[in-house]
């Protein structure tokens, strides 16, 4: 089951639980708007190279919509849809005043110069200016895309606009963007998974831990992990894979990383096959990385108790039931990841007021946001008997159709 079959079936599950009309399920099922362009530009060769960009505007019952930017060869229109959908439900988990919304473009960027991802870029916001906003729609980075891809963005839409540091989040410091950006989807991991904890008379400390995937999200969890005591005991990225059962010096790593661009050859543990590491035994498994990793495949053999989605999408619905059967914990993607959208949220507020929060200030509010969109969540696990996945997508679901309701939107 692809990521949009997923997403819509967990959809529907939840309109059924909440009993929703069926004109009112439909109307929030399709997409505001889906956008298709051609991005052509020249190559540093002087030939011409042609990619197709997407974005796709989901709901904005709530707010201006929001989504990231993904810069991947496997871009394409389902998972954009999916994404967007998800990131729907995720701000209305998260109870911040946003719809869902995602784009990307159909390329590898790491076969690209930095010149031609500028181009590309700025290809890009010139054929979706007029369709983004501060009050629109919200652009963040994503998969293959950072703060210099924002502040491209930035800079092109203002040349349309005037200058508009609230048109996107996750910019560079010195251009608007949020202290505690960089850090905040890994810390919001590390909030959401200690909300676990505690309903389960746990804590971090003590716990084993492995992490699929060490880049912006999972290394920064590994890295906060690690500063309140949790062991981790292997980590992945697309170089390799390496465990070590006394747990892994995460400062070490990080500094092996940033030289050698993986975690491969860290000689501070042994080489692993990553296809394994999600079976590797450990309490709790994060995985951070690409979706559909969890399936029916491998879902038997994981041995975790507990999973926090830090990845969008990770376990597929099949493999759901399996873990669900097995009494394995999930905490969903749409809350656990949500760290990093919530403090976007800050910095377009930031932006708007003209006015530089501390970075105490956005973690101990992140800290709030996450508290209570647990909270919320485990209310409606306990009003209509079900798991954590369908309490967070019955909470988002019900915010966005009340909304609905009350703008007078239903058909």
């Amino acid at each position: 089951m692809n990521a949009l079959a997923a997403t819509n079936r967990n959809f529907k599950l939840a309109a059924r639980l909440l009993g929703l009309d069926s004109k009112l399920e439909k109307s929030l099922l399709i997409p505001f708007r889906e956008i298709k362009v051609e991005c052509t530009i020249p190559r540093d060769d002087g030939t011409l190279a042609s990619f197709v960009g997407f974005r796709v505007q989901h709901d904005n019952a709530r707010g201006p919509m929001k989504g990231g930017i993904r810069y991947h060869p496997e871009v394409e229109p389902d998972e954009v849809n999916a994404l967007a959908q998800l990131m729907t439900w995720k701000t209305a988990v998260a109870n911040i005043p946003y719809g869902g919304a995602k784009g990307g473009i159909g390329c590898a960027p790491g076969e690209l110069s930095l010149s031609e991802l500028e181009r590309l870029t700025r290809v890009f916001t010139q054929k979706i200016h007029d369709l983004i906003g501060i009050h629109t729609d919200i652009p963040a980075p994503d998969m293959g895309t950072g703060p210099q891809t924002m502040a491209w963005m930035l800079d092109e839409y203002s040349k349309f606009h005037g200058y508009s540091p609230a048109v996107v989040t996750g910019k560079p410091t010195d251009l608007g963007g949020s202290l505690g950006r960089d850090a905040a989807t890994g810390r919001g991991v590390l909030f959401a998974t200690e909300a676990l904890l505690h309903e389960h008379g746990k804590a971090i400390s003590g716990q084993n831990f492995v992490i699929q995937g060490f880049g912006n999200v999972g290394s920064w969890a590994a890295r906060l992990i690690h500063e309140k005591g949790g062991k981790i005991v292997a980590v992945s990225d697309v170089t390799g894979a390496i465990k070590n059962s006394k747990g892994i010096d995460i400062p070490r790593l990080l500094d092996h990383v940033k030289e050698n661009k993986g975690v491969k050859g860290f000689d501070g543990g042994d080489s692993l096959d990553p296809d394994s590491i999600l079976v590797e035994d450990c309490d709790i498994l994060i995985p951070a990385a690409l979706g559909g990793v969890i399936n029916r495949e491998n879902a038997n053999e994981i041995k975790a108790k507990f999973i926090i989605e830090a990845a969008n999408h990770p376990t597929d619905p099949e493999a759901d039931e399996i873990l669900s059967k097995k009494g394995v914990v999930i905490l969903p993607d749409i809350y656990a990841n949500s760290g990093g959208v919530t403090v976007s949220y800050f910095e377009w507020v930031q932006n708007i007021q003209g006015f530089l929060w501390d970075e105490e200030k956005v973690n101990n509010e992140l800290k709030t946001y996450m508290t209570k969109a647990f909270k919320d969540i485990k209310e409606m696990c306990q009003t209509h008997n079900s798991n954590l996945r369908m309490g967070a997508f019955t909470l988002g679901v019900n915010r966005v159709a009340r909304a609905t309701v009350m703008r007078g939107w239903e058909a």
